[in-house]
């Protein structure tokens, strides 16, 4: 990519047939939202092949602002969406090659989902750090085997190349886009007034704890495993929650790892830690008070814990995702 450009730079997203319409309309609005909270509308633009309208796999029609071949104004973002139809895209050479030369002139490169399979083909990420929707990461990887694929964070960053997971996840990039064009206020105020999160950090997992692991079949278990959710600061030990469900210890154990696919102190460590998580991102509450919230025994209890998961501690993961926009 070139010497970067003024933020001011049109903001061009690729368009083609069975695209994602969320990944193009998600992050217009919020380069929109946010440009016009600073009195500067920004310059978007849909180019597509040949410059014609394309229809959203979900059947919504966009027009088109021009031939993504024939373009030659600047780019100060390239916005690549992914969807259905990027199986045919990464197969048009011409396609392809454009989104290569595009690339090539803008101050930064954007991939939306399976957008990153078209900029894989491109060969823009190539000896990068990416990722992917969650569904996509390992034919990410099989696919380009010199792109390191990171199937967890909600979007990773490597030097001016962002791709992001799924879908709505465009939004949590195009924040975070934003709060780098303009500060943290303005992209602030475009979250509120697009009544998102402001803003997950990119390295926040693209699941729960409870979307990650299995419900499970049986009635017991599964509303077991929402009560163990709702009360976190409890005593979770084995012990208690087999009685909450009248099964021995053991029996209990052997029922909950064949439902849950994994061990009640797992899960319940698991869950434990994502809600420190959360609080770490938004609160400045000292760490034992952290650690009482979620149910750890104390703030060493917790820092383990961290250590076991993430491979940090809670003050380490609290200075590093803790967004200007939780301030």
């Amino acid at each position: 990519m070139t010497a970067p450009r003024s933020a001011a730079s049109p903001i061009v997203f690729v368009g083609f047939d069975d695209v994602q319409a969320l990944d193009v309309t998600g992050p217009w609005e919020v380069f929109n939202t946010a440009g016009l909270i600073v009195g500067r509308a920004p310059e978007l633009r849909l180019l597509t092949p040949g410059g014609r309208e394309v229809r959203a796999n979900s059947g919504l029609r966009m027009a088109a602002d021009g031939d993504i071949a024939g373009y030659d104004g600047d780019v100060g973002t390239l916005v690549v969406p992914g969807g259905l139809g990027v199986r045919d895209a990464i197969r048009d050479p011409g396609l392809v090659a454009a989104v290569g030369a595009l690339a090539g002139r803008a101050r930064r490169v954007a991939g939306v989902c399976t957008g990153a399979f078209l900029l894989a083909e491109a060969g823009l990420l190539d000896g990068r750090r990416a990722t992917t929707h969650w569904a996509s990461c390992d034919r990410l990887a099989e696919r380009y085997p010199e792109v390191a694929v990171e199937s967890d964070p909600i979007f990773v960053r490597d030097g001016d190349v962002f791709t992001s997971a799924g879908v709505t996840a465009g939004m949590d990039l195009a924040l975070a886009l934003a709060e780098e064009d303009h500060g943290p206020g303005p992209a602030l105020q475009a979250a509120r007034m697009l009544v998102v999160y402001a803003r997950r950090p990119g390295g926040q997992a693209q699941f729960s704890v409870q979307l990650s692991h299995q419900m499970a079949e049986r009635e017991p278990i599964r509303e077991l495993q929402g009560w163990i959710a709702d009360n976190l600061e409890s005593d979770l030990s084995v012990g208690e929650l087999a009685g909450r469900v009248h099964l021995s210890e053991r029996q209990f154990a052997r029922v909950f790892r064949r439902e849950v696919g994994t061990s009640p102190a797992d899960y319940v460590e698991r869950l434990r830690v994502e809600r420190a998580r959360s609080i770490l991102e938004t609160d400045r509450a000292p760490l034992d008070a952290v650690a009482a919230r979620c149910g750890f025994a104390g703030a060493e209890v917790m820092r383990r814990a961290f250590r076991r998961r993430l491979g940090t501690s809670p003050r380490e993961y609290r200075d590093r995702f803790r967004p200007p926009l939780a301030a």
